[in-house]
């Protein structure tokens, strides 16, 4: 039996991005530079940014997608709310601070940009003073680049890098029976919403086992846990409890992208491999009725608005 499926949508609200291609000598170093550059970036509560990888590109990865250099590569997006007063300039530092010390102190790598928008950031000058006078600029594989002498050799990156509006906090939350329902369906929804090109799942694995609500009772926090739908909370909540019975675990996995089209489609392809998992009981997802943002994934396409 498939999972019953919510009549209902998630509330995804609007970010400003950036999306940058890493390539490196071989997919060992790439995963190195990647899992580097997008730590400790999970949530916008408390981290800089929200990070992950796209998808690998290039040799060994989306061949109709050709890196500048011909190797290996990764397509990257660092997303920032953009209810945020200071949103470039804290998207700007997320950056400079993962693409200098986390890209450039990787070997082999080199790091391009891939906006070509009006609003962009001279990061790539920045960078660069690590050369201490010695970096210089150049055009290598037909575009303008800064090269930066480095112990290994060179670390080349492009001058500038753009950014624009995207989306973020689309999301699904699987209820299991138990817990490894609950996790099976959310790791094969992870992984299916992944192959949508233009889409990230910023959380380990793709997957959050602590889905928060906004606001707390702690004038401190911004955020806190859903105790609502706590399954070992049941019973002290009482009618404020919205955990259905016979539910023991819920997983979310979040998303962020381009555009509402793109988590659309994201979104129904985590459904459809989800939604056959053994002993899942329901699929559905947070929103906070259009308080957080005016986007809408519904869970049913026939409920989808344009």
């Amino acid at each position: 039996m498939s999972a019953e499926i919510d009549d209902t949508y998630a509330e995804a609200f609007r970010s400003i991005y950036a999306e940058v291609l890493i390539t490196a000598r071989d997919r060992i170093w790439l995963d190195h530079a990647v899992h580097a550059a997008t730590g400790n970036a999970s949530s916008s509560i408390l981290c800089d940014c929200e990070a992950g990888l796209d998808r690998y590109v290039g040799l060994g990865g989306d061949a109709t997608f050709a890196t500048p250099d011909g190797r290996p590569g990764a397509v990257v997006q660092f997303h920032v709310p953009r209810f945020r007063k200071d949103r470039a300039e804290a998207l700007e530092r997320s950056l400079l601070i993962r693409l200098s010390q986390n890209v450039l102190t990787c070997p082999t790598t080199a790091c391009f940009n891939l906006l070509d928008e009006p609003a962009f950031f001279k990061l790539g000058r920045k960078i660069a003073f690590f050369g201490d006078g010695f970096q210089f600029r150049a055009v290598r594989f037909g575009r303008p680049v800064w090269v930066v002498p480095i112990l290994s050799g060179e670390f080349i990156l492009d001058r500038r890098f753009g950014y624009r509006d995207g989306l973020m906090g689309g999301n699904l939350w699987f209820l299991g029976r138990d817990a490894d329902s609950a996790l099976l369906a959310a790791e094969k929804a992870a992984a299916a919403a992944s192959t949508i090109p233009g889409v990230i799942l910023p959380f380990p694995g793709g997957v959050a086992s602590s889905g928060s609500k906004a606001g707390s009772r702690y004038k401190f926090a911004v955020a806190s846990t859903y105790e609502a739908y706590c399954p070992t909370l049941r019973t002290r909540l009482g009618e404020k409890s919205k955990v259905p019975e016979g539910v023991a675990s819920i997983q979310e996995i979040i998303l962020d992208g381009h555009d509402l089209p793109t988590i659309v489609r994201a979104t129904q392809a985590a459904i459809a491999a989800a939604a056959d998992t053994p002993n899942l009981f329901r699929i559905s997802a947070g929103n906070y009725g259009g308080r957080l943002g005016k986007s809408f994934i519904s869970l049913r396409p026939e409920r989808q608005a344009t």
